[in-house]
């Protein structure tokens, strides 16, 4: 018993020595003065780790002797890192200021495009998603339409199995719903919706923002079921140098260049280049078509800002794109273009951009915002040709005025629209061609009301006049409740409205296959939208985050406009629904951060679209039912090591066929495209890359017999017809089909690596 009593004094003694040995540190982390809570504060290659308290405070005991760094992580910060020296008994006091390392794409973020204006993403009475360059970094790409493929509810759509063009869908809801801006200017549009997003050089890119329901009350016409708002970066703040190179195993090449620099005492410029070159022909699927689009692509940014009085804004940007891309018989050649010898689509993209921002030189916030393009196409469907032409003259003044609790904005806009092509879109009834020229002028109005500390009312209203439609009225109404810091509650409503383009009512009417049938005169869509957003964000002792962003939507569609692919095999048949279309779901997305580096960032969103029609309803075509995306990264700190592990599912969706004896499958089935990536950042301005996409090895020509029908004879020359223009089944053509790629809904690129280098110089 005296032993033992003997034994615990001896470890007293030791403890109470190791004690005093022991050291401790202690502080406070600031950001613009105040104490910022939750940030994880650790000492690297250690197990010492804590987080601030709600005044900003932490504390860290019992630690060794010796030389240690100290790390800061937050959401909302950029990693602070500090050498420190720890001497036994030692109690080091520290205090950190992250007020300089502040993230963009963060809660805490300003964005625009909720509301038109600059806000806090947390004040903003309307839901807007932020993804950042480091997003997107998770899975390099070449263009930013492939990047989205990792935003949940949002899909790039392939619409063609053979010259692989396609649009963005949001929520299902296909792309001439969707708007898309760069720095708020509605640049993006009918041929550019197809076109238009590759090339974006993702060097320029300081933020994409997303609003997911109509926006129309704002932006006006195709804004129906969202947008989305490409902010680059501010010429001063950008790197007065930088690249990111990238090949993969299928001989993909693409580089991303940035350059900035000071043009006098009062400007600033900042150019961006983006190269792409794919020349590989590859046919894995052995139908003797090209899987993958051989693309060859240069584009080129360039954006001024200038220094004023008053800090007033003034800003310049311009854009040049040309593309040749081509896809088809794996024997074709440019001499085959335009010919009924080797199938094959060739279209060649010329456009040119050109926006600017101007903030007038009076006490009043005036700012004058305008956009020209014009884009150029030259296509070859087979022997079927598609010149066309578009020019857009975009410009709006807007005025921002604060009164007591309400927060005014009111503006003016007029859109000019030139499109003229060689098809029955731009004829008129006596079969001559025919240009549209489309004038919409309009005026809106809104007003943000703080009714308490916690409440938003906004309360919106646009009148728009299309000189062939007439007049358009889109109200809106959002309202806010922040019932804390960490939990937010918004309700939205509204209408929207989309006039048409033919064009990108569904390109896939182009490749040669159909011809476009416009039953009668096209009357505007309108749409009736309600979503409520919840977002709340837990914070726990361990250091530990969680965020999550629910959002419950509804939309109503009256004179939807259709595509009939099934009436008539040879023929897309375009009228106005005669019922109506019903958008609907609920989606979340959630972010996990732990404070050992494990980051989660996962996203589903499940929803139904639907056509009604004389009593029968349908599920839209090519449109799934659940769409999941994650991020899973890890930085192994000691090693400059980072994992990310990317990917999507969907569930299967309603494919085109062409009649009743077609064997394929009318529905995809459930798929998913995921994708691995190590970083090392061991360099001080170098990281290299390198990873594995399509881990699964999956395409769509594993679970069908055959995707393009009549492959083997693209120009029907051995097809059938009866005297009613049907197709007869023969022995050569056993399943009475025409030569049609219409039938995609996935990439059809199998397993590859890649490998890259990114350069910043500050």
């Amino acid at each position: 018993m005296k032993k033992g009593f003997i034994l615990i004094a001896l470890l007293c003694c030791w403890c109470a020595q190791l004690m005093a040995q022991s050291a401790s540190i202690k502080g406070k982390v600031l950001n613009n003065g105040n104490g910022e809570s939750w940030v994880n504060v650790l000492l690297e290659k250690t197990n010492h780790a804590t987080a601030t308290d709600s005044l900003g405070n932490f504390k860290l005991d019992s630690i060794s002797p010796g030389q240690y760094k100290l790390v800061t992580s937050h959401l909302n910060f950029e990693p602070y890192t500090k050498e420190i020296t720890v001497v036994a008994g030692q109690s080091l006091t520290i205090d950190i200021d992250l007020s300089a390392l502040a993230k963009s794409g963060t809660l805490k973020d300003v964005v625009i495009s909720g509301t038109m204006k600059a806000v806090s993403r947390l004040e903003s009475p309307v839901p807007v998603e932020v993804y950042t360059p480091a997003f997107f970094k998770k899975n390099p790409t070449p263009s930013i339409f492939d990047a989205l493929q990792n935003v949940n509810g949002v899909r790039p759509q392939l619409n063609c199995n053979i010259c692989n063009t396609g649009d963005i869908h949001i929520n299902g809801l296909e792309g001439p719903y969707t708007m898309v801006l760069i720095d708020g200017m509605p640049i993006v549009s009918s041929l550019g919706s197809v076109y238009g997003l590759s090339g974006i050089p993702n060097s320029l890119v300081e933020r994409i923002e997303i609003v997911k329901g109509p926006a129309s009350s704002l932006y006006g016409s195709e804004a129906v079921g969202g947008l989305i708002n490409i902010i680059t970066q501010k010429p001063q703040n950008a790197p007065r140098l930088s690249a990111d190179l990238m090949s993969t195993t299928w001989g993909e090449y693409n580089a991303d260049l940035g350059f900035s620099l000071k043009a006098g005492k009062r400007a600033s410029v900042l150019t961006g280049i983006n190269y792409f070159n794919f020349q590989n022909r590859v046919d894995r699927n052995h139908d003797n078509f090209t899987d993958v689009t051989l693309q060859h692509r240069i584009s080129v940014f360039q954006k001024w800002n200038f220094d004023r009085k008053e800090s007033r804004l003034f800003s310049l940007a311009g854009r040049y794109m040309y593309e040749d891309r081509w896809g088809g018989d794996m024997r074709w050649s440019k001499r085959y273009r335009g010919g009924n010898e080797i199938y094959g689509e060739s279209i060649y993209t010329n456009r040119a951009e050109l926006l600017g921002n101007y903030q007038l030189p009076v006490n009043e916030k005036l700012f004058f915002s305008f956009s020209l393009i014009n884009h150029d196409q030259d296509s070859r469907y087979g022997t079927t040709s598609y010149i066309a032409n578009q020019k857009i003259a975009f410009g709006q003044l807007v005025w921002d005025k604060q009164m007591g609790v309400h927060d005014w904005l009111a503006g003016t806009a007029l859109r000019y629209t030139y499109y003229d092509d060689n098809t029955p879109g731009t004829a008129n009834a006596n079969d001559m061609n025919q240009p549209e020229k489309t004038w919409l002028p309009g005026i809106f109005l809104q007003d943000e009301i703080s009714l308490a500390s916690k409440h938003k009312l906004l309360l919106g209203f646009r009148y728009d006049h299309n000189n062939i439609h007439g007049s358009i009225y889109t109200p809106r109404i959002a309202y806010k409740w922040s019932v804390n810091d960490n939990n937010i509650i918004r309700l939205n409503a509204g209408t929207g409205f989309r006039v048409v383009n033919l064009f990108t009512e569904d390109h896939a009417a182009l490749t040669g296959a159909r011809d476009v049938i416009v039953e009668d005169d096209l009357k505007p869509e309108r749409s009736y939208n309600a979503n409520l957003n919840f977002i709340k964000k837990m914070y726990f002792n361990s250091g530990t985050f969680i965020g999550l962003d629910a959002t419950a939507f509804y939309t109503w569609f009256t004179n939807r406009i259709v595509p009939d692919y099934e009436s008539n095999v040879e023929q897309i048949i375009y009228n106005n629904l005669n019922g109506h279309a019903v958008s609907k779901g609920i989606s979340l997305n959630t972010d996990i951060n732990f404070i050992n580096g494990l980051k989660f960032i996962v996203g589903g969103t499940l929803m139904e679209n639907t056509l009604t029609e004389n009593g029968k309803t349908v599920q839209q075509m090519l449109t799934e039912k659940f769409t999941g995306t994650w991020a899973v990264s890890y930085k192994i700190r000691p090693l400059h090591l980072a994992i990310d592990y990317t990917g999507n599912v969907y569930s299967p969706m309603r494919l085109p066929l062409l009649g009743d004896l077609d064997p394929r499958n009318p529905r995809s089935p459930w798929w998913s495209i995921q994708n691995i990536q190590f970083t090392y950042d061991g360099f001080k301005k170098l990281e290299l890359y390198a990873g594995v996409k399509n881990l699964l090895n999956w395409t769509p020509a594993k679970s069908t017999p055959f995707l393009i029908a009549r492959s083997n004879d693209p120009f029907d020359k051995n097809v059938m017809f009866n005297d009613k223009g049907q197709v007869v089944a023969t022995p050569d053509n056993p399943y009475a089909l025409t030569f049609d790629p219409s039938y995609v809904y996935a990439p059809n690129q199998g397993i590859r690596g890649f490998l890259g280098i990114r350069f910043k110089l500050n």
